[in-house]
This record gives structure tokens, sequence and C-alpha cells, in this order.
């Protein structure tokens, strides 16, 4: 590659990275993937008498432990009593104390979908007439913060260590044979086993603190490490590092014995290697479909080989691309990827598209269920996002496969060419042969001619002894001196006829065209790959949908901004830097499920931080609140919650406590619509 394109390509890779970890970071924390679609009592309901239990139904079955389900009074004590238990669907419930008060009640959740993401929430209810609660109504941290971060990015680093290692080794099976004793291609392959096995212990401890406390400081918890290995996608963890074991001996084989065989053995090893490969990466797959989207809702049994199939479509497509790119720039001038080899490739390339457009188009009428899901949910966006980045990856390999076909036709000239240039070193290399025959001939002669006279002109007797031993031994130094520096030539030609090819093959403009309309096609597949991880984590648009349409008043909180609220209060504590402008903005204000952010900025609008912030809700006219939340520091002067739950519509009072010293402090507030 010239040293021109080489910056350039450097910086396009990073500049892709870095699009790939932002599409990753924007999808924050998991999001549901069973939805809370009915409840009783309901959700900002005021009952006559204290109900007996309260039952949550969600989209899906979830799994509970002893504290999934808590019922808090208004003090924000426990009031119920023992562990929710299920009536065999979908719906779980758990006993309440007898005789409670009246007063407004928070009933929180956190449970594990079986799909493996956390779902967790809050909503409140009254008996006999709503009361003032000291419990606060938000989200709880599973799958958010640190914790959740790491954990999506264990899961693209797995994504994309599974497809170099898979499809990587299809692509040297079935398309390069001879790749498999190349270095780069054995490193790149060697890469993604070490990607996809790392990734995987890594979401393996981080299991246990991802569904539940969200605290980094409980990865390193054996206890919840022990209780991992008994789920479902524990299970899975485990059955894809012992498959993985099993990759190893595959990679050490088709990069140790297949490599050292000759071309008629090879053709042998081909099939038992392709056999045993499919089966090792079809089990890898499995692990992904038997515990995610795949293994749960409507027709499992057909959706997991689906999945499957899909899933080696992607690695055989994106691997082999990424094996193709670095064959393309990194092979040895020795080596180089022949013209076969790319359209072997573009063949096996053509049926992935073809299998990800059968299988997709089946995920994705199970996932979405109808064609609005598309526009109104974040999966049916995302999904669109993920078909335009295929149809761009499509564009491009057709411009690949055009440089293809060019660079098969311009093969038999170039092999024309070496042929002569070979012709005419041979010619060559025997005309210098035969003047060094004449040269060592004549040689005798000249040394008996310079004998007689160094003879006639010293006598003999003991000088001529000393003169024939001198002469012996310069010969001998003169000839070791020969053989180093022949042995130098032969290294020099060997290095210089290395350097030929490679600017020879480099020159090629069907090579350089098909180099970067492949470097282009890899950039995308990164973004892509980014696209589908947080795919994986998003909640599928016909749960979202389900849910909507089961609880309108949650398919209200989800819908778009446009009743979002915004307040500015001035605040002045009397102490140094004491005043400045506090600005709420409550987003969709509505009943139910808000997100909440707040901003501190000096008189002359600059952001800056204050030690505490507090905000409560008070409807006076109902004797509701104050309900208080105390937001989350971001950056410089934001503070944020989620899932701020709103009981009912109508004019709340919003105040907002501002601190800026240990004894600086003034509350401040102002009434706002809601609902």
């Amino acid at each position: 590659m010239p040293q021109t394109i080489a910056p350039r390509v450097r910086t396009l890779v990073l500049l892709l990275l870095a699009a790939a970890c932002a599409l990753l970071a924007a999808a924050g924390p998991a999001s549901a993937h069973a939805a809370l679609t009915g409840s009783d009592p309901q959700q900002g309901a005021v009952v006559d008498k204290a109900p007996a239990q309260v039952s949550l139904t969600f989209s899906e079955s979830v799994s509970m432990d002893d504290d999934s389900l808590r019922i808090l009074d208004p003090k924000g004590k426990r009031v119920d009593e023992g562990r929710p238990s299920g009536t065999g669907g979908t719906t779980y419930t758990v006993k309440l104390h007898a005789g409670l008060p009246d007063g407004t009640y928070t009933v929180t959740y956190q449970v594990v979908s079986a799909d493996s993401h956390p779902v967790a929430g809050a909503y409140t209810f009254s008996i006999g007439a709503p009361s003032e609660t000291s419990v606060s109504v938000y989200s709880t941290d599973a799958g958010g913060g640190a914790v959740g971060w790491l954990y999506g990015l264990g899961r693209y680093v797995s994504y994309a260590g599974f497809t170099v290692l898979v499809g990587g080794a299809a692509f040297v099976l079935a398309c390069w044979p001879r790749g498999s004793g190349v270095r780069p291609v054995q490193r790149l392959v060697v890469s993604g086993w070490l990607a996809l096995t790392a990734a995987t212990l890594l979401l393996l401890l981080l299991r246990g603190s991802y569904t539940s406390s969200g605290k980094f400081e409980d990865v390193f918890d054996l206890s919840l490490l022990g209780e991992v290995l008994q789920t479902k996608p524990g299970a899975a963890l485990v059955s894809r590092l012992l498959l993985l074991a099993a990759a190893a001996l595959f990679v050490a084989v088709l990069f140790g014995a297949y490599e050292k065989r000759e071309d008629e053995e090879k053709r042998d090893l081909t099939f038992g290697l392709a056999v045993g490969g499919t089966v090792v990466a079809a089990g890898l797959a499995a692990t992904w479909a038997m515990s995610e989207h795949a293994s749960v809702g409507l027709q499992a049994g057909i959706a997991m080989p689906v999945d499957v199939v899909h899933l080696l479509a992607v690695a055989a497509w994106l691997g082999g691309l990424t094996s193709l790119l670095v064959a393309l720039y990194r092979a040895p001038a020795e080596t180089p990827v022949s013209a076969l080899a790319v359209r072997r490739f573009s063949r096996v390339a053509f049926g992935s598209v073809v299998a990800l457009v059968v299988t997709g188009t089946y995920q994705s009428w199970r996932q979405l269920g109808s064609w609005t899901a598309f526009t109104d949910t974040r999966y049916g966006q995302l999904l669109l996002v993920k078909i335009a980045l295929v149809a761009v990856l499509v564009g491009i390999a057709y411009l690949s496969r055009r440089w293809t076909a060019r660079l098969a036709e311009a093969a038999p000239a170039v092999v024309r060419q070496r042929a002569g240039t070979t012709e005419e070193e041979g010619v060559g290399a025997a005309v210098g042969s035969k003047a060094g025959k004449t040269e060592k001939a004549g040689t005798p002669k000249k040394a008996e001619a310079s004998g007689a006279a160094k003879a006639t002109s010293t006598g003999a007797g003991s000088g001529e002894s000393a003169d024939t031993g001198s002469g012996k031994a310069a010969a001998a130094v003169t000839g070791s001196g020969d053989s180093r520096r022949a042995a130098q030539l032969a290294r020099q030609r060997a290095a210089v006829d290395a350097a030929r090819r490679k600017r020879q093959r480099d020159a090629d403009p069907q090579r350089f065209g098909l180099r970067r309309s492949v470097l282009a096609e890899a950039g995308v597949a990164v973004v892509l790959l980014a696209v589908t991880t947080v795919l994986t984590q998003t909640e599928p648009g016909r749960t979202e949908e389900e849910a909507k349409a089961a609880n309108p008043s949650s398919a209200a909180a989800t819908s778009p901004a446009s009743g979002a609220v915004t307040l500015d209060m001035p605040f002045d504590t009397g102490g140094q830097n004491g005043k400045g402008v506090v600005r709420v903005e409550l987003d969709p204000a509505r009943v139910g499920a808000n997100d909440l952010h707040l901003y501190v900025e000096r008189p002359n609008g600059d952001a800056f931080d204050i030690p505490e912030v507090k905000v409560a809700f008070t409807q006076k006219a109902k004797d509701i609140g104050p309900l208080p939340v105390v937001p989350d520091h971001i950056t410089t002067g934001h503070w944020s919650a989620s899932g701020v739950q709103i009981p009912i519509a109508g004019d709340w009072e919003v105040a907002v406590t501002v601190r800026t010293s240990d004894i600086d402090q003034v509350t401040v507030s102002k009434n706002a619509q809601i609902g």
C-alpha cells in the first residue's frame, strides 16, 4: 500500500471504531425486554380498602427472588410478606400485611426477563386517599451505570470475536487454503478466539451485578456468580467457554497440521475440518439463540434455528470480509491472495446475503408484528438503521465484485508478464554462468605464469617454500570471504525480488480498487455490528406495543415529548457565589414514568456545580406529596433522574432545594400542569 494511503486508512479505521463506541455509549442502560402489561391494584389507583395482595403481569415470564417485588408504605417500610409466587404464566403476586392504614404505597420491582435482560420499575397506588410519602420512585441501577456499559461493550466484543473467528476460518477453508500459512491471517483468527474468550469471561463476571445492584464491587461476589451459573444465560456462557476449547483445537489443526500438508493432502483434510468447524460454529451461535430474543415469545422452536443460521451468515460474510481485507493489505508478496480466492469469497458472500435477507425478514416480523412498529418503537427505528447499513454494504459489495471480475481478467496477462520476466532472468543467468566458466578456465594459466616469473626472480629453497605457504593461506581467506559475500548477495537478491513483486502487486489498479472497496465494506461492517449489539439490548417492538395496548398510562409515559415541561427558577442562597438559575425539565410531563433533567447556571449563563440539589413534587389539592427525587450528577451543572413517577394528573408544585455551601441553602418552587 502506498505510504500516502496508509495514514488515511488508519484514520478511517479509527473514526469507524469511534463511531461504533459512540453507538454503544448512546445505548445507555439495557431496555426491558419483558414489559409490565398490567397490575392489581393499577398504577395511580385509589382503592377503598387494603388489598390482600399485589399482582404484576409481564409480557413474558421473568425470574424473581425474595427482593424482586417490594411494597413500601408512606414511610418507606416494607409491607409485603413472603417470596413472590407465579401462577404458571406471566403473572406474579406477593401478599401484604393485614390491616394496612390509608395512604400512598409504592410498588417496586426488579426482575430478569426470560431473554436475560434486567427489568426494573416502580409505581404508586393509594388506600382510602393519597398521602405524603417519603419513598423515591425512580428506577434502580440494574442494567445501567459502569457495569451496564461494560456489559454492553463485552457483548459487542463477543459478537466481533465470533465473527472474526468463524468467518476467518471459513475464508481459509472455503476460499483460500494457502492462507493457512499466512501469518497475518493466522493472527487475525487467533485474535478473534482470544477476544471471544475474554469477552465471555467478562460477561460471566459482570452478569450478577448487571441483573441486580449494578454496583461494580459486586462483580467479584462469588455468591452472585454461583447464582448466575444456575440461570439460563449463565449456562449459555459456560457452554460457550467449553465450545471455545474445541475451537482452539480446530484453530491449532487449521494452522498447524493442515498448513504443513501438500495440496493433495489438504483436500482430504478439508472435509473433516469443514464438518467439525461447522458443528463448533453452530454450537457457539446457539449459545446466543438459546438465551436471548429467539428463545422466548412467538414460535421460539423455529426462531432459535433461524437465529443460528442468521449468526453464521453474518460471520461468514463480515468475518470473511475482514480476512480478505487483511490478506489484501498484509499478505506477503510471495503468497498474494489470488483472484480465484476473491471470486470464491464473492460467491460465499452472496449466499450469506441471501440467508441474511430470508432470516432477517422472519426475525423482523417476529419482533415487530406490524408496519407501524418500524417508526413508533425504538427497536423498529434501530432496525431501519440496520437495514440501511446492510443496503449500503451490499452496494459496496457490488463494486467489489466488479473489481474482482477485472482482477480475474487481468490475471492471465500478469502471469504471462511474470513468465517473460523469469525467462529473461534465466537467459541472463546462463550468460553469466558461461562467462564465469571462461574466467575460471583462464585463471590457472595466469597463476602459472605468475608463479614462473616469481620463481625466476626469487630463486628456490626455503624462500620458495615460505611463498608457497603464504599463497595457500591467502587463497583460503579469499575462498571464505567469497562464500560469505555470495550468501549476502543471495539475501539481497531475494529481498529485491520480493520488493519488486510487491510493487507489481500494489501497482495493479484492479487490486488497488478492490482494496479500497473492501476497506469501505469493513468500515460499514464495524458500525453495523454496533447497531446489531444495541438491537439485542432493546425491547422488541411487538413487546412495546403490547405493553402500550395493555397499559394506557404507560403508553402515555413513553409517547413523544410534546408535553414536556420546563421551569426556570432564580435562586439566591445568600452566601458567596450563591446566586443563579435552576432549570427543571420534565419529559413527557404525564402520568406515569418521566425523565427529569436539572441544570444549574450562574446569572451569566455558565454552568456550575453545587454540593447538593433535591427535587420534590406536591399536589396540595389531593394532599399528595411531597414526593422526593434525588437526581444523579451527570456533568458540570447537570443532574438527571429517570422513571420519576407522577401518580395522577393535575397542578403540581415542583420544589427545588439548592445548597451552595455547608450553611447556605434555599428552596424555590413553581407550579406546573402535569398529565
